[in-house]
């Protein structure tokens, strides 16, 4: 038990100080943006056409079920199931994490981008951090909005703006796929804060595991009802292509809500823009895809924006701190 404590004092250590903030927020968005090109490799190897939202949903289902398997193995080898400290979520509020974490997330995200533009995509999608920072103020007061954050989430914002419009240029209509889109974002930056509030006395492994088994079994079922259960042929490409997705699933949504679980929502929530930056800088690499020279002021934008919101965070704390001081004295 005291070997326990001791572990989950360092977890908490790791994931609160800002060199742990950074390295770990920097490692999710950077496998989530691996994702994009891997995808799209993906489709192309599987023949999933863009428009074929069913047999996308049971790709998806595959790559969610498979990643919430590895997690629990994981939580299982660790003894984290069997700690006393440990409290199982009930399967009601199970379900409804995986639900809208992973399930309507992903369903409404695949089915808007079939109706949409890569840019729209990128943008739209960017917007999850703002849904996540409304839905903690929603679920928790204590969570602020100043002017130092609004203008931070103003120039994450204008970071994929600069880089959507100069890889595509100036093309946005918003319709139905971008109402879709956003619904999606709205999912996941409310799935994230709930999260967060959920994993209070839960292993947060064990419990993204069990959420992405939940939501990508319900893809699964969903995309199978066009698509049937097995669509595709799976040669050993396939396999390290859907392999690689899991794990990056995974890696990446336990990383992800560990910060969440550990730090305030306004604090980290701007990292989400650089998903899509990274995305782009990769698909060059992989795909072999144009890069604008925009990108550079599109990155630097994006971190001008989380820089500002943490500074703002430290010089709250440090008020605060004078204030208990002046009140004690």
């Amino acid at each position: 038990m005291k070997g326990d404590t001791c572990s989950k004092v360092k977890a908490e250590t790791w994931f609160k100080h800002p060199a742990g903030i950074l390295i770990s927020s920097l490692g999710a968005t950077l496998l989530w943006g691996s994702a994009l090109p891997v995808i799209k490799i993906s489709y192309e190897h599987f023949q999933i056409d863009s428009k074929n939202v069913f047999g996308e949903w049971v790709f998806a289902g595959y790559r969610f079920a498979l990643a919430g398997l590895v997690l629990i193995a994981l939580a299982i080898v660790m003894g984290q199931t069997r700690r006393s400290d440990r409290k199982p979520l009930s399967m009601p509020r199970l379900i409804r994490l995986g639900f809208i974490q992973t399930f309507m997330q992903y369903l409404v995200l695949y089915a808007g981008l079939s109706f949409s533009s890569g840019i729209e995509g990128s943008i739209l999608v960017g917007s999850t951090s703002l849904f996540q920072i409304l839905s903690a103020r929603m679920i928790d007061k204590n969570e602020g909005l100043n002017p130092a954050k609004w203008f931070g989430l103003l120039l994450g914002f204008l970071g994929i703006l600069v880089m959507g419009f100069a890889q595509q240029g100036v093309q946005f209509n918003f319709g139905f796929g971008a109402v879709l889109l956003l619904a999606s974002a709205a999912f996941g930056g409310f799935g994230n804060v709930l999260f967060r509030k959920e994993s209070a006395n839960e292993s947060v492994i064990a419990l993204t595991g069990k959420q992405m088994l939940a939501g990508g079994l319900g893809l699964l079922l969903v995309g199978a009802v066009r698509s049937g259960f097995a669509p595709f042929h799976f040669d050993v490409k396939g396999w390290l292509l859907l392999a690689y997705l899991s794990v990056l699933s995974a890696a990446g949504f336990a990383l992800w809500n560990t910060v969440m679980k550990y730090n305030t929502v306004g604090k980290v929530s701007l990292y989400l823009f650089l998903i899509p930056v990274f995305g782009v800088l990769l698909s060059a690499v992989l795909l072999d895809e144009r890069v604008s020279a925009w990108i550079g002021l599109s990155l630097l934008l994006v971190v001008a924006g989380i820089i500002i919101v943490n500074r703002s965070g430290q010089s709250g704390r440090k008020k605060e701190v004078e204030r208990n001081k002046d009140q004690r004295g």
